[in-house]
């Protein structure tokens, strides 16, 4: 799937919006069309940090509807309006106390740039891996 995004190429650096294509839900995913979505503080702080693999799209906040979902998805369906943020495991103990903001899973899950198997969810127009693991999107 094609779609539109807001990237950052050189940390510090503005943003550019530009396409990119979207690999199909893999285990665990669900393929949200966004019909809203914004850019808060954390991201704006973040886009100046080096380590950071880039490119990289930002912006974890959300709400759309579920176009497709990847093996295992059980909680939301094809046409479920659902509302985004960062990703959790939901198992951990942090997560099962409720804390799912301190996963034990967090940094893996929400700032690695890739997949839980390594592979890129997005490429540019170029056909280069886009890290798209800031938060979800």
């Amino acid at each position: 799937m094609r779609a539109q995004a807001a990237i950052l190429r050189d940390p510090g650096k503005p943003f550019t919006v530009e396409h990119v294509s979207l690999a199909a839900p893999g285990p665990g995913e669900a393929l949200v069309r966004v019909a809203g979505a914004g850019m808060c503080h954390t991201d704006v702080l973040f886009r100046g940090r080096a380590e950071l693999p880039m490119p990289m799209v930002f912006g974890h906040e959300g709400s759309g509807v579920v176009e497709a979902v990847g093996p295992g998805v059980t909680r939301v369906a094809p046409g479920d309006h659902v509302v985004m943020s960062y990703d959790s495991c939901g198992w951990c103990g942090r997560c099962v106390a409720g804390a799912a903001s301190y996963c034990d899973e967090f940094m893996a899950r929400n700032l690695s740039g890739v997949r839980a198997d390594g592979s890129a969810g997005a490429t540019g127009s170029g056909g280069e891996p886009v890290a798209a693991r800031w938060w979800s999107w």
